[in-house]
């Protein structure tokens, strides 16, 4: 039975600015496993271009927002020297896995695939052929490392199935020649999901039934990583309620979304349960809570907004922090990628 090294992988799109919901989802979960795991995090820019120029916004626009990515991974508490942060597109063999993993991958696998239909939407003929086919470079992406286990929400959870289904399929396909080449029974393995218990669900403070989103087009919907204090307070202000108080119990917030999103957040940021909020605020009006919880948001994001904006008044240090990722990253990509052409039945240079 093949052994792997544990090692994990996971990314972000650099498409929009990150905000809270990425924070409290991904990026504090991530800062977590680096204490506990090798890690590899990276901004998936080969994603980012798949939808087209009204989505990534062109190439100013893109590497402005590759820096703005990465920054916000070290500001809020990703270690360059203990992980590794790069950009996709810095490592070619995350492209040259997805080819072969497209010749593995099949059809009616990416037929299934819901967030192609969402994200395509009516006019799927007119959709790119790197949307349809994205969740095989996702695949790569985790596979050209052999990485064992990805943290994942539900929105990514059928594409790590997929992951799977092409490592399973690779396998098994090519068992003989693994094994003549000395993986013994499998060269991929099949990643886990990994979960640190449930992530908040973090939605929009103008409509609490919509995650929040950073392709929102109201600024008001989400609070950005790169909001100041002022924005951030202002935000909260802004932000949808309803007429009644807050209840004092976790029950009380049943059909009442904008109330329970604001509760959800505020626990997360404080560190406390729901009902620990409820038990302190209950019964109060929105205006004393709102006041609460923008105190509290200021006091965990403003300072990663400030980091940010140090970070990036120095796009030169936030390059070389990608460059020796990305040389890191090749390190362990190009082996793998060099066995992977010597199974499949390449000829490639010594």
């Amino acid at each position: 039975m093949a052994t792997f090294k544990p090692l994990v992988f996971s990314g972000m799109q650099p498409t929009h600015t990150l905000h809270i919901g990425n924070y409290l989802g991904a990026l504090t979960r991530w800062v977590d496993m680096q204490k506990t795991h090798d890690c590899i995090y990276c901004v998936v820019d080969m994603h980012a271009i798949t939808q087209g120029l009204d989505v990534w916004g062109g190439p100013k626009v893109l590497a402005k927002s590759i820096r703005e990515v990465t920054a916000a991974y070290i500001a809020a508490g990703v270690d360059p020297k203990r992980s590794i942060i790069f950009n996709q597109s810095q490592v070619a063999e995350h492209a040259e896995l997805a080819w072969v993993f497209n010749c593995v991958s099949r059809l009616g696998w990416l037929n299934r695939m819901t967030q192609f239909k969402e994200k395509a939407g009516k006019d799927r003929e007119a959709a790119s052929v790197g949307l349809y086919s994205y969740p095989n470079l996702m695949a790569a992406d985790i596979l050209v490392y052999r990485a064992t286990a990805v943290p994942v929400g539900e929105d990514q959870k059928q594409h790590l199935e997929l992951t799977r289904d092409i490592a399973q399929k690779f396998n098994n396909d090519f068992a003989e020649s693994i094994a003549e080449h000395g993986f013994g029974d499998a060269f991929f393995p099949l990643p886990d999901p990994l979960t640190q218990g449930p992530a908040p669900r973090v939605m929009s403070l103008r409509d609490g039934a919509k995650k929040m989103s950073k392709s929102d087009p109201s600024d008001l919907s989400r609070i950005n990583l790169t909001d100041d204090a002022d924005m951030i307070a202002a935000k909260i202000r802004k932000a949808k309620t309803d007429p009644e108080p807050l209840p004092s119990e976790a029950k009380g917030l049943a059909g009442r979304p904008e109330a329970e999103n604001l509760v959800t957040i505020y626990a997360a940021l404080a560190d406390e349960t729901t009902e620990a909020v409820l038990a302190e605020f209950g019964g109060g009006p929105f205006s004393r809570f709102k006041q609460a919880l923008g105190d509290v948001a200021v006091a965990r994001l403003a300072p990663i907004a400030g980091e940010m904006r140090r970070l990036l008044a120095d796009p030169g240090h936030v390059d070389a922090v990608l460059a020796e990722g990305a040389a890191r990253a090749r390190a362990i990509a190009r082996p793998n990628m060099d066995a992977v052409k010597d199974i499949v039945g390449f000829i490639r240079s010594a």
